[in-house]
């Protein structure tokens, strides 16, 4: 003893903490996916009660990636507790860019797999033809491409393209979801990817394609929303999700 009084554990410690460990649980499940860039592209969660976010350590893959040394940023990319080490500045501006203009949002996902890069490669975008696409009829945006993403002025047109949707495709470059939790952002992701293996599988098939009309595509859309965002889906998908992770290695909770 030192007699210096015993720190106690805060509310707000205890939110970063849960942070933290949603979001390295996060990392290591697109791991097992296959939804990795080696060691780039981003998951990033807001700090809770503040506007600082969480993003993975520049130069680790996510399979390295812990609660402990996920890198603290303000919205101007400067690091906010002691870091080993640093940031991808290119996976700084596309999140920052959305949780910047959205309050509401705690957590960003972006990827580069091969469906979507090829989905995003298309001059149609995703066709409402399969169960998961049609969950995103008038809920998807698109952003044009701009090249690597370096440029802060991005950041506006980026964000302005997402407006208030929750899943974006960036032209010729991947896929963006967004969530109030990580278990929104994680739902979006996961059928955003879904629909657009399927559109690659059913086109090069060569068979006639058909799909439904517009009218239950929407309907099917409303449903999906009111189920998993705005019902318990969502958030029973990631507790089973969680189970998983620990299953296979909870050293992502270190």
């Amino acid at each position: 003893m030192d007699g210096r009084p015993e720190r106690r554990e805060t509310p707000a410690d205890g939110a970063e903490r849960q942070a933290r460990i949603d979001l390295a649980c996060a990392y290591r499940l697109f791991a097992e996916f296959g939804w990795h860039e080696l060691i780039y592209n981003h998951i990033t969660v807001r700090v809770p009660g503040t506007e600082a976010f969480l993003i993975n350590p520049f130069g680790l893959t996510y399979r390295e990636v812990t609660a402990s040394n996920l890198v603290k940023v303000d919205l101007e990319g400067n690091i906010l507790s002691p870091s080993a080490y640093g940031i991808n500045p290119a996976g700084y501006i596309v999140h920052s860019a959305v949780h910047a203009a959205r309050p509401d949002v705690g957590c960003v996902m972006h990827t580069h797999t091969t469906a979507g890069l090829a989905v995003a490669c298309q001059k149609d975008g995703l066709l409402a033809m399969s169960f998961p696409s049609a969950f995103f009829t008038d809920r998807l945006a698109y952003h044009d491409f701009e090249g690597i993403t370096l440029d802060r002025d991005e950041c506006d047109r980026l964000s302005a393209d997402l407006g208030g949707k929750s899943a974006m495709i960036l032209r010729n470059h991947g896929l963006l979801t967004c969530g109030a939790t990580v278990a929104d952002a994680f739902s979006e992701m996961y059928q955003l990817q879904r629909a657009c293996e399927v559109q690659i599988a059913a086109q090069s098939s060569g068979a006639p394609l058909l799909f439904p009309d517009i009218a239950i595509a929407r309907r099917a859309s409303r449903q999906f929303d009111d189920a998993a965002r705005k019902g318990a889906e969502n958030a029973m998908l990631w507790a089973a999700m969680t189970r998983w992770m620990d299953s296979l290695d909870a050293g992502y909770r270190r």
